[in-house]
């Protein structure tokens, strides 16, 4: 199937044929496995048609296809202002057993 008659099809349309495929892959993979070697090339092809069919749904869902690019206006955009850092109290340093003992046997 190509891929722009899969962009033509409704939502709705667009589910009944992923169903259908897979369907028709289903039966061909259990054809495999009982032994008859025809339609390997056809198996492929449905895989890829319910990937095409998969990704256009996908495009829909997060509205990729057909959107216009943004372009960027040709006035300066404003500079956003920097955040006062706030300055806070150093942490005191906890002693480990090793830096006792160190500090004990220089004494």
């Amino acid at each position: 199937m190509e891929l722009e008659k899969i962009r033509n099809l409704s939502d709705g349309e667009l589910k009944a044929e992923q169903a259908k495929a897979a369907e028709q892959l289903f039966r061909l993979r259990f054809q495999m496995k009982l032994g008859q070697n025809e339609g390997v090339k056809k198996l492929r092809g449905l895989k890829k048609d319910i990937a095409r069919i998969q990704t256009v749904a996908r495009e829909r869902e997060l509205g990729l296809y057909g959107a216009t690019p943004k372009t960027e206006s040709t006035e300066p955009k404003p500079k956003a202002k920097k955040a006062a850092v706030k300055k806070t109290a150093a942490k005191p340093a906890v002693k480990t057993k090793k830096a006792k003992s160190e500090k004990e046997a220089a004494e």
